[in-house]
């Protein structure tokens, strides 16, 4: 099936969401993702569905919608095609109105004409039916009612009453035109309020995009081979283009240095303020900033493929799934506009069968329609979602799916494999020893890097790194056995190998050392190495235990050394000499007694952090490690982990204080409402603030303390 994705301009609310979703679902449309915070829409296209006719449908339903790598920007629209225009076009004769009120004082009683107060209400009127009304209608057709069903029928309501009072000559008791376009106006103030606030939670998000486009320096040469720098945006690029990045200059795209030096600044992609040193073979990230240094670098990735754009998708893609709470909200919101428009009956009857005035009873039904907000409720998750992933991803934190971003609630144990994670995975030589007395150390030096240089192994490489000479052994015939070590023939004809024990025939009385090096399968010497620990390690552990996480380290590496690190760090728990498949089981049995987090780097532990509540990989960790994971740390290895916990837990708290205060809000207004505490003018205004509160609360988590 072909993947579809657009951009669909004038979602107000979940409730709009709700509505493209069931649309899409109707005309057969499957796996659709609407975010409400962002527009982003995204489906798989059934065959013999065209998507100029589900554009069409969605354009019909009140919506702009652009396909992939088009902008809703170039769309034709009318002049009041926003809340904010179309606020500013009412408020003056809303304004006008309003000071009928104040008639006797102002001396303008021709204000108080029917007549005048209609032909200033009408413009409004009409202005607000061609978005609240026309949008209302096309919901009931649809079958999902959104709240702007409620904001026409209440100023519907004002309006009609006052034409009957005006045709029917009933007097100003019956008049009640600034009732409908004080509706109407407040109502865009406090949608475009509403815009305004929820625009906000994207900005961590909109700060990496505006990233992406930028001005790159290209080499090129001219019919003399001679170099030729010129300015080209970056979109123009193409894989192995080469380029030239100056001081204070951003990393136009993905590249590889060839050539120079540079201290980059990749804040923008890891949240870490500190430069990091560049140098020839070094990657660099389009998007951060080259503070210091000049470098030739080669283009590496363009457009969908590069780190940033693989970011921003899988952010947005996060944020239009839908987390296990916010289900419920959903629920109740789909229902909520029939209920509210019971609601508003009910009060109508009951204030005229109490109070005998069937103008004041309406008042108050209409005060109940548009002080309903069932926007609160479908915006309280969304909102929270958008802040808790954006700040994830500037921060360098990149969650799969809300469903991790929540679930990070109730972890309260994190396992850890030892090799590239809690360590560098480069080893460093600790210690070694020389079991044949006809070798001096310079000769065992040299031997050993002769057969580790033929190696790619990482033991291998860190030892012939370390013990690189300029004189090395030339062998005869130098081979490799697959998962143990190096085998080689001298001229003589004697064969030495180096390797794990395996590579050695003699009898061993104990199997710790990391290296075992023979001569005609008589063992010669041993070498130990250490892994090289990752420096933010004690620090994060530390961090862990005080918020009560229990540790566990989960290896395939020898127990003694486990042990050992385990003891240094403070962890709680050890599992040694661990095969794939044992991890995997061992995860299921500490899953089910806590909710556990998996850190995992290698092929190896791919099936337990698929397994685990949480699986967490870093970003230099292997291909298959990194999808299996539900959340993957972006640079400086582990220093993230406790904001990763952190920034989960809080989302969730602060997603619940949401749907609290929007449930709160509308329990408590609604009897305010019918009881005749609020006018309908008032009701409009608060409804608008209700979700400018919750966007506030949302935006909180940008700056709230997570660890």
């Amino acid at each position: 099936m072909e993947s579809v994705q657009w951009k669909v301009e004038g979602m107000t609310c979940a409730n709009c969401a709700l509505t493209i979703r069931k649309y899409l679902e109707n005309q057969g449309q499957q796996n659709i993702k609407v975010n409400p915070i962002d527009g982003e829409v995204s489906f798989e296209l059934v065959e013999g569905v065209s998507t100029e006719s589900l554009k069409k449908g969605i354009h019909d339903l009140g919506y702009l919608v652009a396909g992939k790598g088009e902008s809703t920007e170039n769309i034709a629209r009318p002049w009041l095609y926003n809340h904010f225009r179309r606020f500013l076009f009412c408020l003056p004769f809303t304004a006008i109105l309003m000071l009928h009120m104040l008639h006797n004082w102002l001396q303008w009683h021709w204000l108080m004409n029917p007549w005048i107060q209609l032909a200033l209400c009408l413009p409004v009127y009409i202005v607000g039916m061609q978005f609240f009304g026309k949008s209302a209608v096309k919901s009931l057709r649809n079958g999902m009612p959104n709240m702007n069903v409620l904001v026409a029928l209440g100023a519907t309501s004002a309006f009609i009453y006052s034409l009957v009072g005006s045709l029917l000559d009933l007097g100003p008791d019956y008049l009640f035109y600034e009732t409908a376009a004080t509706i109407i106006t407040l109502v865009f103030l406090g949608n475009h309020m509403e815009d305004a606030s929820v625009a906000s939670t994207q900005k961590a998000l909109q700060k990496l995009a505006s990233s992406q486009k930028v001005m790159a320096n290209m080499i090129a040469f001219d019919d003399q081979h001679q170099e030729v720098v010129f300015p080209i945006e970056n979109t123009q690029l193409k894989v192995g283009d080469l380029l030239l990045i100056k001081t204070g200059e951003q990393i136009p795209i993905d590249c590889r240095i060839l050539s120079g030096e540079g201290e980059v600044s990749e804040a923008l992609l890891t949240g870490e303020s500190i430069p990091v040193r560049k140098q020839p073979k070094d990657t660099l990230i389009g998007g951060s900033l080259m503070e210091n240094g000049v470098v030739k670098a080669m283009v590496t990735a363009t457009g969908d493929d590069t780190v940033l754009s693989n970011i921003l998708r899988m952010v947005r893609q996060a944020q239009g799934e839908k987390p296990p709470v916010q289900l419920l909200a959903d629920k109740i919101s789909a229902i909520f506009v029939p209920v509210v428009i019971g609601l508003a009956i009910l009060t109508l009857a009951g204030n005229w069968i109490f109070l005998g005035d069937f103008t004041q009873a309406l008042m108050r039904s209409i005060a109940v329609l548009v002080i309903s907000c069932p926007c609160a409720m479908g915006l309280a998750t969304p909102a929270a979602i958008a802040v808790g992933l954006g700040r994830g991803a500037r921060n360098g934190i990149l969650y799969r799916n809300a469903t991790s971003l929540e679930n990070f609630r109730n972890i309260r144990q994190v396992v850890f494999d030892k090799t590239g994670t809690l360590t560098t995975g480069k080893f460093r030589i600790a210690s070694f020893q020389i079991l044949d007395k006809n070798l001096t150390e310079e000769s065992f030096k040299q031997l050993v890097f002769s057969l580790e240089k033929y190696s790619n192994h990482p033991i291998a490489r860190s030892v012939s790194a370390q013990w690189k000479m300029k004189q090395d052994i030339r062998w005869k015939n130098v081979e490799e056995i697959k998962g143990r070590g190096m085998k080689a023939v001298d001229a003589a004809g004697d064969v030495y190998t180096a390797g794990s024990y395996q590579t050695t025939h003699t009898q061993l009385t104990e199997t710790r050392h990391s290296v075992y090096v023979s001569k005609n399968d008589v063992l010669i010497g041993v070498i130990d190495l250490e892994d090289e620990l990752r420096e933010e390690v004690p620090q994060m552990i530390r961090s862990l235990k005080a918020n009560g996480i229990r540790t566990v380290l989960l290896s395939g590496d020898h127990q003694e050394r486990c042990q050992k690190m385990a003891a240094e760090l403070g962890i709680d728990e050890v599992f040694a000499e661990q095969s794939p498949a044992q991890k995997l089981e061992k995860i299921e049995t500490l899953n089910k007694k806590i909710p556990t987090a998996m850190v995992g780097d290698g092929i190896n532990d791919a099936p337990a952090l698929a397994k685990a509540t949480i699986g967490i990989s870093l970003s230099e960790a292997s291909e298959i490690a990194m999808q299996s994971a539900h959340v993957v740390l972006m640079q400086h290895g582990l220093r993230k982990l406790p904001e990763a916990l952190g920034l989960g837990k809080h989302t969730y708290l602060t997603i619940k204080q949401n749907l609290f205060w929007a449930f709160f809000y509308n329990i408590i207004a609604i009897p305010i409402a019918a009881f005749g505490f609020l006018v309908p003018g008032m009701a409009a205004l608060a409804m608008g603030l209700s979700d400018v509160v919750l966007a506030a609360n949302s935006l909180r988590l940008y700056v709230k303390k997570i660890t």
